[in-house]
């Protein structure tokens, strides 16, 4: 009896508590069932719309039904639920974190569940224990007020509660808001959040993504595809057509290698991008030239070696490269399909990936604007134009299409490019006696020596690859000859790789809650990487003078688009594909004027820091801990380069000033003896990403901090495959691939549950 009374007395507790937090918190319409049975997946959807959060990283622990024996612990029923006046209502409580169906004993009910007896509404009510709460990632209650309110998700049994069943959902909408007060919801810069044209969200992940208006197996039909792949690869124009327009001209090459250098990248490119949709991570995101091997590809080509050559310096220096990009895409295979990727993934989270790749965009910043500003009459136009395009007009649709969003670059480019080919037709370039003929006829003359490098740069008419390219050019391996292979530019190219791997770390994971998928398993990642790595030795064999990695800026193109279609990236990727075979494509990219293209770079550069650092909302960012360890990696990542950069007292004499700060490789403050190991120091400390890695990684990875102050990855684990494996279907690779990658003991883990 006694026993009894103080049973009533936690139930009146429980049902106060339920009441004060109800009385407060908005009301949730109950779930009704359009059949007479109970689908779990329509209940786990009826649960999404309400709010709930699929795959936050808290968890709540259940207590354990105490009077039952293991064996039958083990079954699972819905009718177990039922109470004694046989309510239709099964008893199936609601995780208010994960948001995910589980029975009473705290099992998730994913799919369709085995019979079982029913139990009655008291061996319930003495089963359920709410107050263990266990924290795997990423939510951890911050006051008492907060705990009552997780616990009584789980003890609340009034009739006053949603459905009849006891669930307490209404602290679930709690939850829920104040993850919306602390920030967490608003995302237009592709990353995960509430769409600003208010859009309902169509997936309950950590941030609430936008519903896809074309879905990832989706088929819209052959013409939409081909318009949405277009899509793709034209809003990637500046990460895909612009880097050659940088290093040929570094490398002493002339227009014709400048539009033959294009049409590889687009090779390349198609090639990579339908490599990995079928046999990579098989996300939507394009394969590409990336940035990241920029820096290390100008730190090599303007070391004293190469600096000073006189004769075929383009080839001896590209078959340089070709050689380090070899060697590092080989590395970062290694890295993936070895499993050591997977061990590593346990330091990286989005406080090392933030900085690292802010890094790789800062670090081009003595380039961007001195480049531009060579003829401020074209480049500030483009620069106010494409700004105009994404932050002003953003909002403006036209036939149901986000145009300015989507096609910013694009379009900023026609508009400015015709411009600028009427300044050269009216005669705005034009010098007395000067040959637009660049630079070989006026060096010679003094008065058009001081409007060489105006015309360089302003003029459209300045390149003669239009002239000259073949109209049909198949570009093949070991084009520019057998590359070189060294150990000191080698081990330059192994940091961009690792530098590269990480970066596709933290693009897969925000892609993924982009696309409502659930978060790839380790060894997806790994094969990812694995594969991006054989992607990048096809870029070196080819000789496109930098490796091949996932473009990060695609993952804004996913959620302005709302297209994730995997087909639609391929009928992209074939296109570029067919381009690169037409050599007066990449002649006319290859005319673009310096200035414009600088001008273009200078935004694609500032959209990849904006959207590196949109990875931290992962974590705490007002943690102290997080500000200090992201603000000394980046300044020392920018300093200490700097110290490096300045010690060349040769390279000033032979070098335009924008290009001094990647000469440090020969020149650098590091003397250890040996001339090889001298350059791959100086060159790597010269490097800001490297330096920012190094100093992220172990800042990170030494200074105490909980997992979700850090923001650690939300992997796919165990428990996800073991309840629902096929929420991993859409990583699926073909079949005979699968039984092809057995040998992979670390890939296993994301190909057995697909082997056939």
């Amino acid at each position: 009896m006694e026993g009894g009374s103080s049973s009533e007395t936690g139930e009146k507790g429980d049902k106060q508590k339920g009441l004060k937090l109800g009385s407060v918190l908005p009301k949730i319409e109950p779930f009704i069932p359009r059949k007479n049975f109970y689908d779990p997946r329509e209940l786990r959807s009826w649960a999404k719309k309400t709010g709930f959060v699929s795959n936050f990283s808290g968890e709540t622990d259940r207590g354990s039904v105490t009077g039952r024996n293991e064996n039958e612990s083990e079954k699972l029923d819905l009718e177990k639920g039922l109470d004694r006046r046989d309510s239709l209502s099964p008893k199936i409580e609601i995780d208010p974190i994960l948001g995910r169906t589980r029975n009473n004993r705290g099992m998730e009910i994913e799919q369709d569940l085995g019979a079982g007896n029913g139990r009655n509404r008291n061996e319930r009510d003495g089963g359920l224990g709410g107050e263990n709460q266990r924290n795997r990632v990423g939510f951890e209650p911050k006051n008492e007020e907060r705990r009552d309110g997780l616990s009584g998700a789980g003890n609340g049994n009034s009739n006053e509660d949603v459905a009849g069943n006891g669930n307490g959902v209404q602290s679930t909408a709690h939850v829920t808001e104040m993850k919306k007060e602390d920030g967490y919801g608003a995302g237009e810069m592709g990353v995960p959040g509430t769409p600003p044209d208010g859009d309902d969200p169509g997936y309950g992940g950590w941030h609430q993504s936008p519903k896809m208006k074309c879905g990832l197996k989706e088929n819209p039909g052959f013409v939409p595809l081909i318009y949405y792949g277009l899509q793709h690869f034209l809003s990637l124009a500046g990460s895909l057509i612009f880097i050659p327009l940088i290093i040929v001209p570094a490398m002493g090459g002339s227009d014709n290698d400048t539009a033959t250098i294009i049409s590889t990248m687009l090779l390349v490119s198609g090639i990579t991008t339908i490599l990995n949709s079928y046999f990579g991570t098989r996300l939507p995101l394009v394969q590409g030239s990336s940035f990241v091997y920029l820096a290390p590809a100008l730190a090599i080509m303007n070391s004293r070696e190469f600096r000073n050559l006189t004769e075929n310096r383009f080839r001896h220096t590209m078959r340089e490269l070709q050689g380090a990009i070899i060697v590092g895409s080989i590395f970062q295979s290694i890295l993936g399909f070895s499993g050591l990727m997977s061990f590593l993934l346990r330091f990286v989270n989005p406080v090392v990936v933030a900085p690292t790749i802010a890094a790789v965009g800062l670090a081009f910043f003595t380039y961007g604007f001195p480049q531009a500003g060579s003829c401020v009459e074209i480049s500030v136009p483009q620069i106010v134009l494409v700004l105009i395009f994404t932050l002003y007009l953003r909002g403006i649709s036209i036939f149901g299409h986000k145009v300015f969003r989507i096609y910013a670059v694009p379009l900023s480019v026609m508009i400015i490019w015709a411009y600028a080919f009427f300044l050269t037709a009216g005669g705005a370039y034009n010098y007395k006696g000067c040959n637009p003929d660049i630079p070989s006829s006026n060096v010679l003359v003094d008065a058009c020596r001081r409007h060489a490098y105006t015309m360089k740069h302003c003029r459209t008419d300045v390149s003669n690859a239009m002239r000259t390219a073949a109209w049909v050019r198949i570009p093949y391996p070991l084009q520019w000859g057998i590359p070189i292979f060294r150990a000191r530019t080698s081990s330059i190219m192994i940091f961009a790789s690792l530098v590269a791997s990480v970066d596709s770390v933290g693009t897969y994971h925000t892609a993924s809650v982009v696309i409502n998928l659930k978060p790839p398993t380790p060894g997806i990642v790994s094969r990812g990487i694995g594969l991006e790595g054989f992607c990048s030795l096809l870029a070196g064999l080819w000789g496109s003078g930098t490796g091949s990695t996932t473009l990060t800026e695609n993952v804004h193109t996913i959620a302005v688009t709302k297209v994730a279609s995997r087909r639609a990236v391929v009928f992209g990727a074939l296109f570029m594909i067919l381009f690169s075979f037409i050599g007066k494509v990449g002649a006319i990219l290859a005319s673009i004027p310096l200035a414009l293209a600088a001008a273009i770079l200078c935004f694609t550069w500032s959209l990849i820091v904006a959207l590196s650092l949109s990875t931290l909302q992962y974590t705490q960012t007002a943690s102290f801990r997080n500000i200090m360890i992201v603000g000394a990696s980046l300044f020392l990542g920018l300093s200490i380069p700097a110290y490096v950069q300045q010690s060349q007292p040769e390279s000033s004499l032979i070098l335009p000033s924008y290009l001094i700060p990647y000469a440090a490789a020969s020149d650098g403050p590091v003397h250890t003896g040996s001339s090889d190991l001298d350059f791959s120091l100086n060159a790597l400390l010269s490097l800001n990403m490297v330096v920012t890695l190094l100093v992220a990684l172990v800042l990170d990875n030494t200074v105490p901090g909980s997992r979700q102050e850090r923001g650690v990855y939300l992997w796919s684990d165990a428990e996800d495959l073991m309840t629902n494996a096929s929420s991993l279907s859409d990583y699926l690779p073909p079949s005979k691939v699968a039984r092809f990658f057995r040998w992979a003991k670390c890939l296993q883990c994301s190909l057995r549950q697909w082997e056939p």
